[in-house]
């Protein structure tokens, strides 16, 4: 089916585009969300909203970028502000703590299982993906989109609306970061 047709089936209600959509894409959208998010239920939770979202408001879409390009943008600004939620609840579990109400452990990323990676590459990916985590979100949500989902520059720099010479930027500063990390645990 022609994406355009695909599309204007979608706005008249056409179920059957729609579960096309969703059959094609899920994998996709699911595995951005987990190397963003890096837990399973997490990103399940991120997919399932990002064709909620995708369903309620493909009568706005344009046509402007390709579906894709409208799907990974919709599941990364998802995924990050699942983060940035979290990461509001773990500052005030600090204060908690500081506090001393409580004595539960400050939120510290879950070993996780990335479904594009090997059995027995786990532990090495393991260590990769908390490095990854600890990126900044900009550098995160490229690395992510170019190296786990193997989107092209032209393709990322859509996604995050700026232009390819910053996601090579970014994507250089994100490998010298991952080094850095890395090295620093002993990796």
């Amino acid at each position: 089916m022609i994406e355009t047709e695909l599309i204007e089936s979608q706005k008249t209600g056409d179920e059957a585009a729609f579960k096309y959509v969703v059959d094609t894409y899920q994998d996709k959208v699911f595995n951005t969300a987990l190397g963003i998010v890096q837990n399973a239920e997490d990103a399940e939770d991120v997919a399932q909203e990002v064709f909620i979202q995708v369903y309620r408001g493909i009568g706005n879409f344009k046509g402007e970028a390709k579906l894709s390009t409208w799907l990974y943008r919709i599941a990364t600004t998802r995924a990050l502000d699942l983060l940035r939620s979290r990461k509001s609840k773990k500052r005030a579990a600090f204060i908690q703590r500081l506090f001393g109400e409580g004595n539960e452990p400050v939120y510290e990323i879950p070993d996780f299982h990335h479904p594009g990676v090997a059995l027995d590459k786990k532990e090495n990916a393991t260590k990769l993906f908390k490095a990854i985590a600890q990126l900044p979100e900009n550098q995160k949500v490229a690395f992510t989109l170019s190296k786990l989902e193997d989107l092209s520059y032209q393709e990322v720099s859509d996604v995050m609306k700026t232009s390819v010479p910053a996601v090579e930027s970014l994507l250089h500063r994100a490998k010298q970061n991952l080094k850095k990390i890395l090295e620093k645990e002993g990796t």
